[in-house]
């Protein structure tokens, strides 16, 4: 069907003993789909209101899952019709569905998606600290451009499991400093001794819930590196279970999150928490602490674009021993580029939440919900039964309604 493994810097056929582990796996999905997007769920909360911010998030958790399964079935489906061929991309899929164009359209859409979360991490590092050493007079500029050699270095790791212990660090990292930052919105609420009265269950602002889903969507990010995550699991059978329990434990936290942060601070709360935190020692610690957690999940953020972008250029060959090392040098002069690249517009970035929101509702949308639906329709066709048919359709048809009004609501402001 003329598919291209090659646009896949993963799709050469990967040795068992080089595979991930359950666990290693488990670290590259938390680090993946949890990122700065976390941080600004209380400021979604506070937008949508407790009850409404909790509900869009469980919905909002169910339903990207549910097109996660959705784009492993397409693989497995690809993979029936020709066994040969052992890897499959999300930018397969789209040949598989609407050929050239449907390849096109998909790769932009992702690289474009994960270029736009990268920012988001560079941005949300570099806003913090400039909070932290505010007093020594450096722009948020310069904190951003600071992270670039450390993250050109990791992004020349090519396989997701050679990053796994990476990707645990920065979850060890975001778990301890997300555990500090409830305890201290706890505190705070019980200090003051707040009632639910005060806080705002359903906004009535309704361009106000769009707003907040879109926010909500960005939290459930790296959806481009579904196949990537399930490819590399050396048990891959039981990567649905996998998924699933990490999705349920992963939505339990982003609404303890959210609703805690909302409770401390109220209308108060900002779009990223931490900068609701008072400037002492503890404070400065988490903030310091998350940054090098998103600093060593961004090279995981920055794997589908490199993919790509590779597999565009030619530069990987499936059997990835070029003897002139050629090869291995366009590689490396392509990621620090990317990463330049990144940096250099993430300084121009105005605002983390509207930032956030936009592309959740856009880009994330597009990715998560669209694309996978239609992908599932157009491969299974008329074997799906009805029942999987409607859900698809309707999964499609929220996406697209999701993506058009969320956008107007994230640009004009709520």
């Amino acid at each position: 069907m003329g598919l291209h493994p090659e646009n896949d810097a993963a799709s050469t056929l990967l040795e068992p003993a080089k595979r991930a582990s359950r666990l290693q796996t488990l670290g590259n999905i938390i680090v993946t789909v949890v990122g700065t997007g976390v941080l600004g769920l209380p400021f979604a909360f506070r937008i949508a209101g407790w009850l409404a911010g909790s509900l869009g998030i469980a919905i909002v958790g169910l339903s990207t899952y549910y097109c996660m399964l959705l784009l492993v079935m397409c693989r497995e489906k690809m993979a029936s019709e020709e066994p040969l061929a052992e890897q499959r991309t999300y930018g397969d899929l789209g040949y598989r569905s609407f050929g050239n164009l449907g390849r096109y359209v998909t790769e932009v859409i992702i690289v474009v998606a994960q270029c736009a979360g990268s920012i988001a991490y560079f941005v949300f590092i570099g806003q913090n600290l400039h909070s932290v050493f505010q007093c020594q007079g450096l722009s948020l500029a310069f904190f951003i451009f600071m992270l670039v050699p450390l993250e050109i270095g990791l992004s020349w790791i090519r396989r997701l499991s050679a990053l796994a212990p990476f990707s645990i660090f920065a979850d060890v990292c975001n778990v301890l400093a997300m555990g500090i930052v409830v305890k201290g919105d706890i505190q705070k609420a019980v200090e003051e001794g707040f009632s639910f009265r005060q806080r705002t269950a359903i906004t009535s602002n309704i361009g106000g819930l769009p707003f907040a889903a879109g926010m909500a969507i960005f939290c459930f990010e790296g959806f481009g590196m579904t196949l990537a995550l399930e490819n590399s699991m050396q048990e891959r059978h039981k990567f649905p279970r996998l998924l699933a329990q990490t999705f349920g434990g992963i939505t339990l936290v982003y609404i303890l999150f959210g609703f805690c942060g909302y409770m401390a601070y109220g209308e108060d709360t900002r779009d990223v928490v931490t900068l609701n935190l008072p400037r002492n020692w503890s404070s400065l610690t988490v903030q310091v602490g998350l940054c090098m957690g998103l600093a060593f999940t961004l090279p995981t953020m920055l794997h589908p674009i490199n993919e790509i972008v590779e597999g565009k250029l030619k530069i990987i060959r499936r059997n990835n021993n070029d003897s002139t090392g050629l090869g291995n040098i366009g590689i490396f002069i392509s990621r620090a580029i990317v990463v330049i690249g990144l940096a250099v517009i993430a300084s121009f970035v105005p605002e983390f939440g509207v930032f956030a929101s936009f592309v959740g509702s856009t880009l994330c949308a597009m990715i998560s919900f669209v694309l996978p639906a239609t992908f599932h329709l157009k491969i299974f066709g008329s074997s799906l039964p009805i029942w999987q048919m409607a859900s698809d359709s309707i999964v499609l048809l929220s996406g697209l309604f999701f993506a058009v009004y969320g956008t107007y609501n994230a640009i004009v402001g709520v």
